[in-house]
């Protein structure tokens, strides 16, 4: 099997906020292409690509930001709780390829209009360090209207309570979303300000990418799972706009966690998702479901 590369978020300013702009002044190299991944070709249906609108400075409703996500029912998404914080409003889309601009139209042909709603304990920025970057960090999304079975006939699962703390090392994660997948040979003195952001591209596909479970006790190993993302070794992993998407046990439709935070602008190394088998966190999205 071919080593892979996925992408995990559009990262936007009221998101990462100092974390962003820390990484972004502090770890720009080189713009060499990342691995691309596999196209998901039908395998994963119940991952979508999920567009949020929030309210500008008059108060009118205008798109923000993109993140993947995970249906769990026919009305019920699953996604992270940085994507969901703030908004007014969202729209899902479950084409293996999401034509165009996905911002637009407010309500399309293949979209799914929604309202977000954010897990209580989220907070950004409630610790020292990246792993205090985002507590509590997962969202739903309920849609106004079933998708119908002819789109998505098949749905994540949620684990079973405490299912990550049962997991051995090098545990097989498949990563499934809609980010960006390489970063595009721009000059210097032609990229656009903010960098590195602009420079990550690619087409708005499904992808699907192997990796694995790096095990063992770290700062919020309670709350978070922690994930190679090493092409060289073999492993996938996640970059901006896969934010939100499942994190699968390997060869299954269980979700372990939604795509959180990676450590460098490069997306490499190692990702980190929050937890959603949790008691309380299981709890919460079952209220929705």
């Amino acid at each position: 099997m071919k080593k892979f590369t996925l992408a995990v978020r559009y990262v936007l300013a009221s998101l990462f906020v100092a974390l962003a702009l820390a990484l972004v002044f502090s770890m720009v190299g080189s713009a060499n292409a990342v691995t691309n991944g596999e196209p998901d070709a039908g395998h994963h249906p119940y991952v979508g690509l999920a567009v949020f609108d929030v309210l500008d400075e008059d108060g009118n409703q205008v798109p923000s930001h993109r993140c993947s996500a995970a249906l769990l029912s026919p009305t019920v998404v699953l996604t992270a709780g940085h994507c969901t914080d703030g908004t007014v409003a969202a729209r899902v889309w479950f084409d293996e390829v999401v034509q165009g601009n996905p911002e637009y139209p407010f309500s399309g042909a293949t979209s799914y209009d929604g309202i977000a709603y954010t897990y209580p304990g989220f907070c950004i920025g409630c610790g020292n360090g990246l792993p205090g970057f985002a507590a509590g960090d997962v969202g739903i999304i309920v849609l106004s209207e079933p998708v119908p079975t002819n789109v998505v006939s098949e749905y994540a699962i949620l684990p079973e309570e405490g299912l990550v703390d049962t997991l051995k090392n090098k545990t097989p994660i498949d990563f499934v979303g809609y980010g960006v997948q390489f970063q595009a040979q721009i000059p210097g003195n032609q990229l656009p300000q903010p960098p590195p952001f602009y420079r990550w591209t690619g087409p708005r596909q499904r992808m699907f990418a192997p990796s694995e479970l790096v095990s063992g006790n770290f700062v919020h190993s309670d709350e978070f799972l922690r994930l190679a993302m090493n092409p060289g070794g073999g492993s996938g992993g996640t970059c901006f706009g896969d934010s939100g998407g499942p994190d699968l046990l390997g060869d299954t439709d269980i979700v372990l966690g939604v795509n959180s935070y990676v450590t460098n602008v490069n997306c490499a190394g190692v990702g980190y998702s929050f937890r959603i088998d949790t008691s309380e966190v299981l709890a919460w999205i079952n209220t929705f479901l």
